[in-house]
Parts: structure tokens; C-alpha cells; sequence
């Protein structure tokens, strides 16, 4: 069905697109039409932070940035979603347009910045889901006009807000389209943050009777010094897991193609090689405990398979849904049960 939608949609402007793709997801949930899309995948268990996901396939956050459409989502057979970024305050992100299609690269460039309701209508929003079939995981940040130097707040506001709904928190130090957001992966800035997020996670978890994971989202233009950095200080303070990694301010391979020159992040099929070779590095800098999320350029179920070879857990999809729709999701599942069944080709069984 979504080959016969989809270029009714890539008809529209994109954000035009995105909404009414995602009141359609609602639509065909309410009416128990859902099945029109494909069938939810056998599940895949896999533990990952002391949890048991259905299966490692999951959606990266932004494209569901307020928690409105949990239930829709989940009925495409992820076993995770994440929602967000969500922000303390409302905020209006940067003007449009901000998001454009590349097909012929199958990519996206996005400089949405951080555009939410707050974090209380994400609150709002979470709280009236059923959440069936999957887990949630909820991506947080700081307010554009929130200088560096107070971002702790941001982060530590959004968190006690958000900790009694997440099955786990994202903490995004990474998108490229909040001026100044990515100087708080530098070294002293990055443990600073994360050591005050370690100890309100340990508080909230005595108050709560039960502990949320908290994972950091990292960005895929580091040098390898800020990598070994990064790798130092996550480890250092045992953080439950990273996912590797954010939409790339570069422009790999797609010179000379419409929007290539638009400002934003660039994600899909170009990012695949850029972030699969941080997560193969984080994975031989971070300690074996320590979990990875693998995302960035997923578009087919071999390459959720790569992400795996290279250290990942968990995988997650974005730019992947929005060219080859939800069939995706089960083809990766696919995949990545073949990988686990396969031990004598050499391929390490899922954990």
C-alpha cells in the first residue's frame, strides 16, 4: 500500500507530508485498518539497559516530536519508539522550509530545531497512550535560548518530567540545527553533563521505585580524539547506553543533487558508512556493558545487519521508513534474526 501512497506524499511538501503520513497512521489505527499496511513482524526479543524489547528494531526520534502518535507507530511493528526531542518550553524551531528530499540519494536534509509543544504536552500526550506491542523511549534537549552554561537545567527539568512515563531517556547533545548544541560533546562539557543526569537518574530511581535508563546520542562529524574522549568519559560514568549516532552536517556523495547545499542535517542512505564506522569505534571504546544503538542510514534489512556486525544491540529507522514505509521494519527484523540463527558464518548471535 505505501507504493501506491507514497508518491502521493513526496507530492507534498515534506512537512505537509509528515503530518497528514502521520494522521493517516492514526486514522487507519482507530478504524482497525491498520493491517492495510503489513503485518507486524514475529517477535525478536533482545535485552538491551535491563530491558526486554519485542524485538531490536526501533524508530529514532523526531519524527513523532510530541509523543501524539505512540499507539500508530507501535502498530507498525517496532519494538521500540522514541519521541522528542522535546524541550522544557514550547518553541516554534527554526523557519521553513527545513526539510528537504533528496530521492535520487534516498536522504533527507532537516534544520527543524528542536520545533515542539514542551515538555509538559509530550507529558499529555504519553500518559493518555496504551503503548501496546512496544517500548518508548523519550529524547530530550535544551531550549535554543538556553545558553550552554545552564543546559544542565534543561536537561534535568525534562528529565524528572519524563521519568515516570520512558521505558528509557535519550539525552541529544547531538543535533547539528540548535546553535552551540554540539560543543556540549566536548570533553569536560560532556562529562560535567552527564555526571549531574547520573546522579538525578539515581535519585529519581530511589523516589520512583524503579530505574530508567539513560542513554547519550552522539553525533557522527567527530574526530577520533573526541571520540576516544567521548568513549573515556561515558564509560567513566557508566552511562546505560549510546546511540551512534545523529544526522552529519557533511555532504557525502550527493554533490551536485538539488537541496545537497541546504543547510541542516544530512541522514538516509549517504550516512550509512560515516555512522557505522563511529559506532565500530565506540564499540572497541566503551566497555562490553555498555550497550549501542545503531542508526544512520538503514534502508534496507542488510543494513541493519551491518549495524549489528559493527557493535550494535538495538538498530533504528528513520530516513529508511519515510523512502520504503513500514515494510521496512519487518525486513530488518528479517535480517537481523537470520544474523542471530547464523553463528557458524562467523556472525556473533545477538545478545
Amino acid at each position: 500500500m505505501y507504493g501506491l501512497l507514497r508518491p502521493l506524499l513526496f507530492a507534498l511538501d515534506p512537512e505537509r507530508a509528515h503530518a497528514l503520513g502521520l494522521g493517516g497512521l492514526d486514522l487507519l489505527r482507530r478504524t482497525g485498518l491498520g493491517g492495510l499496511l503489513g503485518q507486524p513482524p514475529a517477535p525478536l526479543p533482545t535485552r538491551a539497559f535491563g530491558l526486554t524489547f519485542p524485538n531490536p528494531v526501533g524508530l529514532a526520534a523526531g519524527l513523532d516530536k510530541n509523543g501524539a502518535h505512540v499507539d500508530a507507530l507501535l502498530a507498525l511493528g517496532f519494538g521500540f519508539v522514541e519521541v522528542g526531542t522535546v524541550t522544557p518550553r514550547p518553541q516554534p524551531g527554526n523557519p521553513r522550509p527545513r526539510l528537504f528530499r533528496l530521492p535520487q540519494a534516498q536522504a533527507l536534509i532537516n534544520r527543524m530545531g528542536f520545533n515542539n509543544d514542551g515538555v509538559d504536552a509530550l507529558v499529555r500526550n504519553v500518559a493518555r497512550a496504551q503503548r501496546r506491542g512496544g517500548l518508548l523511549g523519550i529524547n530530550i534537549g535544551k531550549n535554543k535560548d538556553t545558553p550552554n552554561d545552564e543546559a544542565a537545567l534543561d536537561y534535568l527539568h525534562c528529565l524528572r518530567k519524563v521519568y515516570p512515563l520512558a521505558d528509557y531517556v535519550t539525552v541529544n547533545i547531538s543535533s547539528p540545527n540548535t546553535a552551540g548544541l554540539r560543543e556540549l560533546q566536548e570533553e569536560q562539557a560532556l562529562r560535567r553533563l552527564v555526571a549531574i543526569l547520573r546522579e538525578e537518574q539515581e535519585r529519581l530511581a530511589a523516589r520512583h521505585g524503579r530505574r530508567v535508563p539513560v542513554l547519550v546520542k552522539i553525533a557522527p562529524d567527530l574526530s577520533d580524539s573526541d571520540i576516544d574522549a567521548a568513549g573515556r568519559v561515558l564509560g567513566d560514568l557508566q552511562v546505560d547506553g549510546v546511540i551512534a549516532t545523529n544526522t552529519t552536517t557533511a555532504r557525502p556523495g550527493i554533490g551536485g543533487l538539488r537541496h545537497a547545499d541546504q543547510a541542516g542535517g544530512l541522514s538516509g542512505a549517504p550516512l550509512m558508512g560515516k555512522s557505522t564506522a563511529v559506532l565500530r569505534m565506540l564499540r572497541t571504546r566503551l566497555p562490553e556493558q555498555i550497550p549501542l544503538v545503531g542508526v544512520g542510514g538503514i534502508l534496507h534489512g542488510a543494513d541493519a545487519a551491518t549495524k549489528q556486525t559493527a557493535g550494535a544491540v538495538l538498530v533504528q529507522l528513520y530516513t529508511g521508513l519515510v523512502y520504503r514505509g513500514p515494510a521496512l521494519v519487518g525486513e530488518c527484523v528479517e535480517a537481523l534474526r537470520r544474523r542471530k540463527e547464523a553463528p557458524s558464518r562467523g556472525l556473533v548471535p545477538n545478545a
